[in-house]
């Protein structure tokens, strides 16, 4: 392998853990957010419920969603004359969307890490190949995406919270409530996280399944857990009456616990999807410097998966404090039972579109699920300040990396090339 080679992998591999690190600090950050900010979760709790099933979900299920990053964006084949100029592409790419989520998470703002990868991908292929470059079809198909999935977390959540409030919340008995519907809860949120990690895990590891069957032994490892749970809740009501704790709080007791295991499920839906924003472009790179070949197909590598997954949990642990603190504090109040819901609607939407293979945003799905929660509080249980100024960040993310990714390319070109 020649020096300048070896260069390139290097700084690319630099590049990739970096825009992982920032991944972790503004996109995961804003996840978990509602679990700390409801005290379902301490910072260290989130943070180890991330390196666990965020790591799970990135290794296991995010080769689908890497796949369209790294090849679905640009037409590679206008390309095939030039590979180097995809590989400068692809490393303005990482580092302008990690600049740009730096700086944003410096000011707690949770932008899209979706938007800005999109952004800049977009950016190196316009000045490289010119706007033919760009698949406009799976663009759009995306940009789509990015309406769809905060109303359908908001939709899903603003349903279950209202669903939650009036038949366990304010129901005539919580104790034959909480008996009868949180191990229903227990049981979708178990097997839906199953069917992906059964499915399209297995599959990752040479142990394909079928549908049918990974469904099957979903729902008997969601049915076994929900029988615990509704043993669990059982021993608690015994332990603590509704005599001597007040209903509210009662409640969002036992909420608590089924909130930590939301926790688990957004974490995973994180990792299946956001994993691409930093893996993505590194695999295409890794990819053409060992085929010299913009066209090749080849699997990503689990180590770069597990690399990517590492760096994103670094990430939360050492900086995504300042964009949880916007999520879990400022745009509503939340309490176990809300970020519950929050987190169920966001989570659901986001696995959906890792299935189908469309890079959903996080920050737009989790964001519209709190709003979701807030309104069905009330309107005036939302801060419009805030959710205007995370609106406006967003609205500035895909403009904001294009222009950077375009400055970046011409500099890597001038520099490898020179």
């Amino acid at each position: 392998m020649e020096p300048i080679t070896i260069a390139i992998l290097v700084v690319a591999t630099i590049f990739c853990l970096y825009m992982a690190w920032n991944i972790g600090a503004n996109d995961v950050a804003n996840a978990m957010g509602t679990s700390v900010g409801s005290k379902a979760l301490t910072i260290k709790g989130a943070v180890l419920v991330a390196a666990i099933f965020m790591f799970s979900g990135a290794v296991f299920v995010g080769s689908r969603v890497t796949d369209t990053i790294r090849r679905g964006m640009v037409d590679t084949a206008i390309f095939a004359g030039e590979p180097n100029l995809l590989i400068y592409g692809m490393m303005a790419a990482l580092l302008s969307a990690a600049v740009w989520l730096n700086i944003a998470s410096r000011y707690g703002l949770p932008v899209s890490t979706t938007h800005s990868i999109v952004g800049a991908v977009t950016g190196f292929g316009i000045i490289a190949g010119g706007f033919g470059a760009i698949s406009w079809g799976t663009m759009i198909t995306i940009v789509s995406s990015w309406a769809i999935s905060p109303i359908s977390g908001g939709l899903m959540a603003f349903f279950l919270f209202s669903f939650v409030n009036k038949k366990i919340i304010n129901a005539d008995d919580p104790n034959v409530a909480m008996r009868t519907l949180v191990p229903i809860l227990v049981f979708f949120v178990v097997t839906i996280i199953a069917v992906a990690l059964f499915y399209e895990g297995l599959a990752s590891v040479q142990l394909p399944v079928a549908l049918w069957q990974s469904l099957i032994l979903a729902a008997g490892v969601g049915l076994a857990v929900s029988l615990w749970a509704q043993n669990f809740i059982n021993k608690i009501i015994v332990r603590r009456s509704i005599e001597t704790l007040n209903r509210f709080n009662f409640v969002e007791y036992i909420f608590k616990y089924l909130q930590i295991m939301t926790a688990c499920y957004v974490a995973f839906a994180i990792g299946s999807n956001d994993v691409a924003n930093a893996v993505g472009p590194f695999a295409a790179i890794i990819t053409i410097i060992q085929t010299e070949s913009v066209v090749a197909r080849t699997e990503v590598p689990i180590w770069v998966l597990a690399m990517g997954g590492i760096g994103i949990v670094i990430g939360l642990a050492t900086y995504g404090y300042k964009v949880i603190e916007t999520i879990g504090r400022k745009i509503t109040e939340l309490t176990p039972s809300r970020g519950f819901s929050a987190e169920f609607g966001a989570a659901t939407t986001v696995l959906i579109c890792s299935q189908l293979g469309i890079p959903v945003s996080t920050t737009h799905t989790l964001v519209g699920a709190v709003i979701g929660v807030g309104f069905a509080r009330g309107i005036s249980a939302l801060d419009f300040r805030v959710v205007r100024n995370i609106f406006s960040s967003w609205f500035i993310t895909l403009p904001a990396t294009m222009v950077i990714s375009m400055i970046l390319f011409l500099l890597f070109r001038f520099i490898f090339e020179a």
